[in-house]
């Protein structure tokens, strides 16, 4: 920084740009704070207290080393101040002076019979993480060489590394899982009517079926069917016989059925690609006057409306695809996609929490 600028700039002001400079440099110091929490439980320990515990509360159950409860309380001193926790003055705590911590809304999403909390251990997961670690030099890169950060790090995609890695692929499982199970539950509770009507459907890319199984329970009367790569559907367990399941590959074709749902698959490919897989869905999916359709679930970008935090929740969501070549869209980029893959211009958009929306188009 220039002798010049220093002058002109008044000293609060130079704090906030350092500070600002300090959040950048050290933000996965907030991620790995939040994956210790949830490693350790210490939301399911407040959660079970009632929402409200003391650092001897929390350092108890979740048996954390006496020694180590200085270390414990700088861990929760960072969590509160960036919004996953609250404290207050724990005057009925029984221990003098003590601080009481609670659930923010933002942590309850971790706690309870849905939660999110197995989507943490796949964002921060190293082999996800260390995509981006060379990612100056993808960008000086020749794309059909470097292919996607992910390829460029591992030599493999992610699914390629998911099918031999064990362990990457039960985060992988586990993340995805949660994350169908808890908004196709709130996806039925406030636009449960996109599924009424229906006789079949089938869920493209959609995993071991818990998702899917959400929809075959909330309405028992349609036929729900599982699509997905063979080494996924390979290891699905026997189930309750609900849901059919069928191996093979989006892109080739997809087994026919009133609707095709296509949950957070989209946004993992670029444009020619989710062309050739609407398609596909197409092909599968019987005339508009028939009931054919099919139900996006993907975020919709520019709902932000002037809040600087959901807009910047939309930047983040869109550089972290980077890592597989992937991309979130506005509404015109999905419009051109869906008139590319022949699909009427009378598509719905119905928000569910902000960006994040059910698209239906039809044939």
């Amino acid at each position: 920084m220039s002798l010049r600028l220093l002058a002109e700039v008044s000293p609060q002001d130079l704090l906030v740009a350092l500070s600002e400079l300090q959040n950048h440099l050290l933000g996965y110091v907030k991620s790995m704070a939040l994956k210790c929490a949830v490693d350790l439980g210490i939301p399911d320990a407040i959660h079970r207290r009632g929402g409200a515990a003391t650092l001897a509360n929390i350092a108890t159950d979740t048996a954390v080393h006496p020694a180590k409860v200085p270390d414990l309380q700088r861990v929760m001193e960072l969590l509160s101040t960036s919004g996953i926790f609250s404290t207050t003055a724990g005057e009925d705590s029984g221990e003098s002076g003590a601080v009481v911590y609670g659930l923010t809304t933002a942590c309850r999403f971790l706690v309870g019979w849905r939660n999110l909390s197995p989507i943490v251990p796949f964002f921060v997961s190293p082999l996800i993480v260390s995509s981006f670690f060379s990612m100056g030099d993808w960008f000086r890169s020749e794309p059909a060489a470097a292919g996607s950060l992910f390829e460029l790090a591992h030599g493999c995609s992610q699914w390629e590394m998911a099918s031999k890695d064990a362990a990457l692929n039960s985060v992988l499982n586990d993340s995805m899982v949660a994350d169908s199970e808890l908004f196709l539950e709130v996806i039925i509770l406030d636009k449960g009517r996109i599924f009424r009507g229906l006789s079949s459907l089938v869920d493209v890319g959609g995993g071991n079926g818990a998702g899917t199984q959400v929809i075959a329970r909330a309405f028992p009367r349609i036929k729900c069917t599982v699509l997905d790569l063979p080494h996924v559907v390979g290891q699905v367990t026997a189930g309750d016989g609900k849901l059919h399941f069928i191996a093979g590959d989006m892109f080739e074709s997809i087994p026919p059925a009133d609707a095709v749902l296509l949950k957070n698959i989209l946004h993992e490919w670029g444009d020619d690609d989710c062309v050739k897989i609407l398609r596909r869905c197409k092909e599968a999916i019987p005339a508009r006057s028939a009931g054919g359709k099919v139900i996006i679930i993907e975020m919709v970008r520019g709902s932000a409306l002037g809040d600087s935090r959901i807009s910047e929740m939309e930047a983040l969501q869109n550089m972290f695809m980077m890592y597989v070549n992937g991309v979130e869209r506005g509404e015109n980029e999905w419009k051109k996609i869906f008139s590319d893959a022949g699909f009427s211009d009378d598509y719905k958009i119905m928000p569910i929490l902000g960006p994040l929306s059910v698209i239906e188009i039809y044939p």
